[in-house]
């Protein structure tokens, strides 16, 4: 497949994501679920929680910080989905939340600088 130069930052950032999370204690259980036109990026657990991971990456600041990009749109479309993820397979929805993963690349540094936004709806 082939994929956009935004995909592969996009991609890039879910990989990143990922280990962040592993280090954190986090068990990654599924990667970009789609559900009709919606897609949840990483669906992770940590305890009894289940959480529902939106990852915006950016390598620069014309678009923006990465945590600009999160609305009021994209959130109630993980909703959707999540609701979806939790009936297809039997979960409890009260140990479910949303969080937000903002990274900003530094090509320059061959770093990224994650913050991760809580329960966010």
């Amino acid at each position: 497949m082939f994929m956009n130069h935004n995909q592969k930052i996009g991609k890039f950032g879910e990989e990143v994501a990922a280990e962040y999370l592993k280090k954190k204690g986090y068990k990654i259980m599924d990667l970009n679920y789609r559900y009709s036109n919606q897609e949840i990026d990483i669906i992770a657990k940590i305890k009894e929680k289940i959480v529902f991971f939106e990852v915006k990456t950016r390598t620069s600041a014309k678009m923006g910080r990465a945590e600009d990009n999160i609305n009021r749109k994209k959130i109630n479309n993980v909703k959707i989905a999540l609701k979806a993820y939790l009936s297809h397979k039997g979960l409890n929805p009260e140990y479910a939340q949303i969080d937000f993963l903002a990274i900003d690349l530094d090509k320059n540094n061959n770093s990224a600088k994650i913050k991760h936004y809580f329960d966010i709806i």
